[in-house]
């Protein structure tokens, strides 16, 4: 299986640069994974393909303005870190540009002094683990000093922080957003729980690893990025007891589908439990929880069109981005949604 199977053409016009003025008011295209069917409709058409006693499963995770730019100490030269996984309460790994001559021991500075960080080890992905130094909360302090890492492909300025948040969106720690929540109001959720829909909460706290090309032709020697996942005791519940009942469980997005897909391969029970994980889902993949998937339309030879390939087929899929072209439909994080089911 090669890379270049999972490649299509994107003018870049269709790219969405700017989040909606209605979170539910993209365009939905509702995708049969067994068939191969298309239905165009809009978002909010979604409860009609939701039933009683479905599970909708949501990543409640919350992103962090991990983009932060400051000066090098010694030079005043400037730099930008990322944040990428706290490893304690001032420890980070991070990102470093430019990281070439960024050795452990090199210092930077943020907000006139108020926030200060030292190198202190290099890893062998070319990370760094960086400590910061700082007087008071460390959130708002971050409040302060970061902005919000939108994607590589977006290009304007981010006027509203919380239109890169999902509405339900809590656990803070991410350092991109779950996309394919970003599509959900307060009020159409409220809608679906009224019609008997139950919804988890899981968390996974997405890493900007997501936005990394796969540089091996070969996919199954492509290496996944780690993120960190919570499956709580609620959450646990009402999952198993949906599948139990033959329930169906319908995944929001990717993150959520790797935190599933995650527990049910390490525990056929699904307990509670959290942890890192590194799952690579492509076709082949056998699922062992999730039914159905909402989801955006994700990058060329990306980790995230093996995952939805996997689920419908990798003809499907293609087929459906073919015609979301033609349709011109929107792309990536600010763009429109997929529902892939069986109809």
């Amino acid at each position: 299986m090669k890379t270049s199977d999972f490649y299509y053409d994107l003018p870049e016009r269709l790219i969405a640069q700017n989040p909606l003025a209605d979170r539910s008011s993209s365009r939905l295209m509702v995708l049969d994974k067994k068939t191969g069917k298309i239905e165009h409709k809009h978002f909010t058409d979604i409860k009609g393909y939701l039933r009683k006693g479905d599970v909708l499963v949501i990543n409640n995770t919350r992103v962090i303005p991990a983009r932060l730019l400051g000066v090098r100490s010694d030079t005043g030269s400037a730099v930008e870190i990322l944040l990428l996984k706290r490893l304690d309460d001032v420890r980070w790994e991070c990102i470093v540009r430019p990281g070439k001559k960024v050795k452990p021991g090199r210092r930077f500075t943020f907000i006139e002094g108020e926030l200060e960080a030292e190198c202190e080890e290099v890893l062998d992905t070319g990370n760094r683990i960086v400590r910061f130094d700082f007087d008071g909360i460390w959130e708002e302090i971050l409040d302060r000093a970061g902005t919000m890492p939108l994607p590589p492909y977006i290009h304007e300025q981010l006027q509203d922080r919380e239109r890169y948040q999902t509405v339900y969106s809590k656990i803070e720690g991410s350092a991109a957003a779950p996309t394919a929540g970003l599509h959900f109001t307060k009020e159409l959720l409220k809608e679906i729980k009224e019609m008997g829909v139950e919804i988890a909460e899981v968390t996974l706290h997405v890493g900007l690893g997501t936005f990394r090309p796969v540089k091996v032709d070969d996919v199954e020697s492509h290496e996944m990025h780690s993120e960190w996942y919570c499956f709580d005791k609620t959450a646990s519940d009402i999952v198993r007891a949906a599948r139990a009942e033959g329930r169906r469980i319908i995944s929001v997005g990717t993150t959520s589908t790797r935190v599933l897909e995650t527990v049910a391969s390490n525990d056929p029970e699904m307990l509670p439990c959290s942890g890192d994980t590194k799952i690579f889902i492509y076709p082949g993949y056998d699922f062992k929880c999730v039914n159905s998937l909402i989801t955006n339309f994700h990058l060329p030879e990306s980790t995230l069109i093996m995952l939805v390939s996997a689920l419908a087929g990798k003809e499907h899929i293609l087929n459906a981005y073919e015609q979301a072209v033609k349709e011109e439909y929107r792309f990536f994080s600010f763009g429109d949604a997929m529902f892939i089911t069986d109809l």
